[in-house]
């Protein structure tokens, strides 16, 4: 008898998933890598993505003498590549921070953003800009967003049960709260020129970037949000609900708190970083669904990879669009996420 020649229908539905999933990894690696080598050369000044592997290549010691000018070599260097790194380490970032609070909370409307993080973080940001200690930047913003997760926590457990819609409505009224808090403290402290930039800074904007922010959101990604892509068969099991965790072997209480602390923080790194960005947290995780499904082994690094994509080109239109005035690169996400989040409404409401 001979043997049936082995190709893709040999495969089992389970394992063209897996195949199908590591393609759409590898695609959006790549395309991430793509994007952050031409977005570095798009701008008045004339560099080409050869231009940009020889200053990375000189700059790591790979090339003993650099071809690109002193000029060009300063701008790839030190002003645009720490800048689109921000961007892509704060896209990725907040779409894992969505994509785990969505699960955590049971919640499809959860991002940082909607459940008060984004604000409070933004108030105790604003609140070390206004005194000067800038250096504790990222310290005030994340005590900000951890105060304001556990009020809006707080809040929708005092109505009982916290389902979805408490949870809404409970970081509607943080946000709310901090917003108008963060609006009085620009108000009664801010002077002069500090106005417009900290009004600038709120609207979201990666402007002055350099490679201390964009080290320090990488190293933030990688110290908690590569943890919380390593979670996902928790998250799975929250998905459930907390019955169905508990089935697991999960301790619900502490490791849900575990977890949404572990946002709160990284959160907060990368408002201090990137200011207040809306929508990418909870459009990225639904975009994605709609090509990984609902399970987080998948749903994550995709998300994570889509929202670096993401971020890095809403950041070059920012800065390009209208050269040589910048817009704030929140006004381009929510330009972009708002229609797009209505199309996947309409999505999902034909697939139901």
């Amino acid at each position: 008898m001979v043997a049936a020649p082995l190709g893709l229908s040999a495969l089992t539905p389970a394992a063209l998933r897996r195949l199908r999933m590591r393609a759409w990894l590898l695609g959006l690696s790549a395309l991430l890598v793509a994007s952050i080598i031409v977005a570095v050369t798009i701008g008045p000044a004339d560099i080409g993505a050869g231009d940009v592997w020889a200053v990375i290549g000189h700059k790591l010691g790979l090339l003993s003498r650099s071809p690109v000018s002193i000029l060009h070599e300063g701008i790839v260097w030190e002003l645009r590549l720490p800048r689109v790194l921000a961007a892509a380490a704060v896209g990725a970032g907040l779409a894992i921070c969505g994509a785990t609070m969505q699960a955590l909370t049971r919640n499809p409307l959860a991002d940082p953003y909607l459940l008060g993080l984004s604000s409070g973080a933004s108030v105790g940001a604003v609140a070390m800009m206004l005194v000067g200690a800038t250096v504790l930047l990222p310290v005030g913003a994340f005590l900000g967003a951890l105060a304001a997760m556990a009020m809006t926590l707080g809040l929708a457990r005092s109505l009982g049960a916290i389902t979805a819609s408490r949870a809404i409505l409970a970081g509607l009224a943080v946000s709310a709260l901090a917003s108008a808090l963060t609006s009085f403290l620009i108000f009664w402290t801010a002077t002069g020129d500090s106005y417009r930039e900290i009004l600038s800074w709120l609207m979201g904007s990666l402007a002055g970037s350099r490679w201390s922010d964009a080290t320090l959101a990488l190293v933030a990604f990688a110290v908690v949000g590569v943890p919380l892509m390593a979670s996902s068969r928790i998250l799975d099991g929250f998905v459930f609900g907390d019955t169905a965790a508990r089935a697991l072997g999960i301790d619900v209480a502490k490791t849900r708190w575990l977890m949404l602390g572990a946002t709160a923080l990284l959160t907060g790194v990368l408002v201090a970083i990137s200011g207040a960005i809306g929508f990418v947290g909870l459009i990225l995780p639904h975009a994605v669904r709609l090509v990984a499904g609902g399970r987080h082994q998948h749903l994550l690094p995709l998300a994570a990879l889509a929202g670096a994509i993401f971020m890095v080109w809403t950041d070059t239109a920012a800065r390009t669009l209208f050269d040589p005035r910048e817009l704030p690169v929140g006004i381009v996400t929510a330009m972009i996420g708002a229609p797009a989040f209505f199309l996947i409404l309409l999505h999902n409401r034909r697939a139901t």
